[in-house]
């Protein structure tokens, strides 16, 4: 080693085998130490949403976590299909399981089954039980012992396939539906690595000896409050007619133009109105403004602020993707794409000084398993209690 290092003094050289001893040492108790969660500060934590192959995975901020895997999309020789995968925050918690199989439009084949048909679940050609399903909602509980072997699937390159068991008990060889794998294991290691259970007999993917009471715990659903909004004033009615100029000079400032071109100095198009306002009484002395700031091909959305009543207004926007505000709550829902067989919603409930983001998922990935999308898959859950409720509630709430 010292040879190719012909130009270096005695002190060079001590230094360098000092700072490469440290190196290694690190290196050493790098491997020795068993890495350990993070333990995140409670009021921090919000939810996650992850994409990998065919799977997905949404957690909450209670730590509940929603994983969603699905047929691969380009296999066009079997039905659509999805399964729901669930598991509560916190220490020896099991996972559950949920298959449903896809309608979308027209299905012949599916139409002519009967009212309750059943499935063979079958993993690389070994019968695990069979699902019994219903043609009123397509949706069936997986026994334990079903989820057991699935999950056991899913970390490994495995064939899966939900075969028709005929009225006489045989195999409709001709009639399946296939699970695709891809994207499995990194989701369920994602899933692991949000509840605190790597390293633990309990994780899904990477098992270890760390003990089952380090799992991080489960929280409790965040209660808001709702607040009543101010009756109207007198001249609430011609408030955006008499300041429109002084509003839009306000909240332009709030936005990117060309993010939200409705809003921006020149209407699109040249069209004329495009800039239309609406304001709604909070409280005294505040007021919720709303225009619409984009629109796409199959959706819309319209910017909310928070303004005081007279000037300045001082917009503090809450959203950008607004649809409509009732019952103290902005409401969102759009379309994932023009088929509709996927949404996105989020709720902002007004508290009384500010609109607190109060619901917020998606009915999973755009695979044509059922109009309007397949599951509820949460990044955000809360309690949202009214004033009309009495002491009792308030102190029953979680």
């Amino acid at each position: 080693m010292w040879s190719k290092l012909p130009n270096l003094g005695g002190i060079m050289k001590t230094w360098i085998v000092f700072l490469l001893a440290l190196g290694l040492l690190g290196a050493l108790s790098a491997r020795a130490t068993t890495p350990q969660p993070v333990q995140p500060d409670e009021k921090s934590i919000t939810g996650l949403h992850f994409y990998h192959g065919d799977w997905e995975l949404a957690c909450d901020n209670t730590r509940t976590c929603r994983a969603a895997g699905y047929h691969n999309e380009y296999d066009e020789d079997d039905y659509t299909l999805s399964v729901l995968l669930t598991r509560k925050a916190g220490s020896n918690e099991p996972v559950t399981g949920q298959l449903m199989i896809g309608q979308y439009g027209e299905n012949p084949t599916l139409d002519s089954l009967p009212s309750v048909f059943k499935l063979s679940l079958r993993i690389n050609g070994k019968s695990v039980g069979q699902v019994t399903i219903p043609q009123s909602s397509l949706v069936s509980d997986l026994t334990p012992n079903q989820v057991t072997a699935l999950l056991a699937a899913l970390v490994r390159t495995s064939d899966i396939k939900l075969m028709l068991v005929t009225e006489s008990g045989d195999i409709d060889e001709g009639i399946s539906w296939r699970m695709s794998g891809k994207g499995a294991t990194a989701v369920l290691l994602k899933m692991d690595e949000f509840q605190g259970r790597i390293d633990t007999p309990g994780a899904l993917v990477r098992k270890g000896k760390r003990d089952e009471a380090s799992v991080l715990p489960p929280l409790p659903i965040p209660v808001v409050y709702a607040a009543p909004v101010h009756k109207p004033l007198p001249d609430d009615e011609l408030f955006v007619e008499k300041n429109s100029a002084a509003l839009i000079e306000a909240i332009r400032a709030t936005i990117t133009e060309d993010d939200y071109p409705f809003l921006s100095e020149t209407e699109p198009d040249g069209m004329q109105g495009a800039i239309d306002l609406k304001a709604t009484r909070l409280t005294e002395t505040k007021m919720l403004l709303s225009g619409l700031c984009w629109r796409a091909a199959y959706n819309a959305g319209s910017c909310f602020w928070i303004i005081n009543s007279k000037p300045p207004y001082q917009p503090i926007i809450v959203t950008a993707d607004g649809e409509s505000f009732a019952d103290r709550t902005i409401y969102s829902s759009h379309k994932g794409r023009g088929l509709g067989d996927c949404r996105s919603s989020d709720e902002w409930t007004w508290e009384g000084k500010q609109f607190v983001h109060t619901h917020s998922s998606t009915t999973g990935m755009c695979r044509l398993v059922a109009p309007g999308g397949a599951w509820s898959l949460p990044t955000i859950v809360t309690k949202v209690l009214y004033p009309e409720c009495d002491k009792t509630d308030r102190k029953a709430a979680p």
